[in-house]
């Protein structure tokens, strides 16, 4: 945990998921910045504020107890660590949640602020989305840490909302401040990207935000052919499922199978839905948010699919997979198994030696290690 002081007071705040281990604060430069600037302009407290991608509610938990907070993200974990910081300050059921610009409330802000994403393309619907929620005299600011803010950051701004000003860097981190003009008006959210897979024969769709948005990424492509045939009636995940790829090839495959698809990011799912019914049309399957498998009952799953994510937001480290690895350990039946693929440097097998009896390389290629873990 740490103590996050700002012009709205001081609150206490911790990254979700925890660790003991982690030096990593839950707030940053470009949070203080941001909330450095909104307390000058002294909005009323009756004000309507929105947060975008507030990673773990340094930007909500000051204000949840000042103004009527929003906060849009896509990200199901950031909901969650927005939610765990507000009940330790005493603020639970204060923020209203969105996850599709399009769900938005039908009002306007006063103010918004932004913590620009990775994903350049889910910022542009973001704010295409944002567009008629905004009047001229709403505050609009994007911010980042400099080493994270591209320039084509501003230009979106710039299209979107309208003229920008960057600020002056104050701790490594700068603000992009966009002043709406009188025009703006309603324009359709990004559509999805479709691309073709060859072996086995697909036709993708991915929403903005999506990682390898607009091709097939080099891990699952990996992956592709080591996924078994032979399932029968088991019970599958597609841990992590992104756009769902791994587990319509495993569902073609195995017709007597039970899938559930699992990811973070509600664009990921969203797109997993629209390439389930493309594919699969009529067959149940189980699509959700979760936080990987921690809900998961134990002993509930025979084979758990998972092309691990390398990063949470702008931070690289394998502390996510590493969680999987283990939530997997957890649910799969005594003879489950785990398929997963990363890169070689990443020493997966070593790991995945701690939690499953017997790990098996099954394919390589230059970058990319696919192995089975079993339980």
């Amino acid at each position: 945990m740490n103590t996050f002081v700002s012009g709205f007071g001081t609150v206490t705040l911790s990254r979700y998921p925890s660790r003991p281990d982690d030096q990593l604060q839950a707030s940053d430069s470009a949070d203080a910045y941001l909330l450095a600037e909104l307390h000058e302009l002294d909005l009323p407290d009756d004000a309507a504020v929105l947060v975008v991608n507030d990673a773990f509610g340094a930007l909500a938990t000051p204000l949840a107890g000042q103004f009527h907070v929003t906060a849009l993200s896509d990200s199901y974990i950031s909901r969650l660590a927005v939610q765990q910081n507000l009940a330790t300050n005493a603020l639970a059921d204060s923020v209203r949640f969105v996850s599709d610009p399009a769900d938005l409330p039908d009002i306007s802000y006063d103010a918004v602020l932004i913590r620009v994403p990775k994903a350049l393309s889910l910022l542009e619907n973001q704010l295409i989305g944002l567009r008629t929620h905004v009047t001229a005299t709403s505050y609009v600011a994007a911010g980042a840490m400099i080493k994270h803010l591209p320039r084509a950051a501003g230009d979106l701004l710039e299209r979107y909302v309208g003229p920008v000003q960057a600020s002056l860097a104050v701790r490594k981190a700068r603000l992009l401040r966009a002043a709406p003009t009188d025009d703006l008006g309603p324009l359709p959210a990004l559509p999805p990207v479709t691309y073709t897979v060859d072996d086995p024969p697909l036709e993708l769709s991915n929403h903005a935000g999506i990682f390898a948005r607009d091709h097939l990424d080099l891990g699952t492509r990996a992956l592709l052919p080591y996924l078994p045939n032979d399932l029968g009636a088991a019970d599958v995940v597609d841990l992590g499922c992104g756009n769902g790829v791994l587990a319509i090839a495993s569902a073609l495959a195995n017709p007597d199978a039970r899938y559930t698809l699992i990811d973070e990011s509600y664009a990921a799912l969203e797109s997993a839905r629209i390439n389930w019914d493309r594919h699969l049309p009529g067959r149940n399957v189980d699509i959700h948010a979760a936080e990987g498998l921690a809900d998961a009952a134990r002993d509930s799953v025979d084979v758990v699919l998972c092309n691990p994510p390398f990063h949470q937001a702008h931070v690289i480290g394998d502390a996510l997979a590493w969680r999987m690895f283990t939530q997997a350990q957890q649910a799969l039946r005594t003879t489950g198994s785990l398929y997963v693929v990363g890169n070689r440097h990443l020493a997966y097998h070593s790991k995945l030696k701690r939690f499953f009896r017997n790990v098996q390389q099954l394919g390589a290629t230059d970058k990319f290690v696919v192995l089975r873990a079993r339980r």
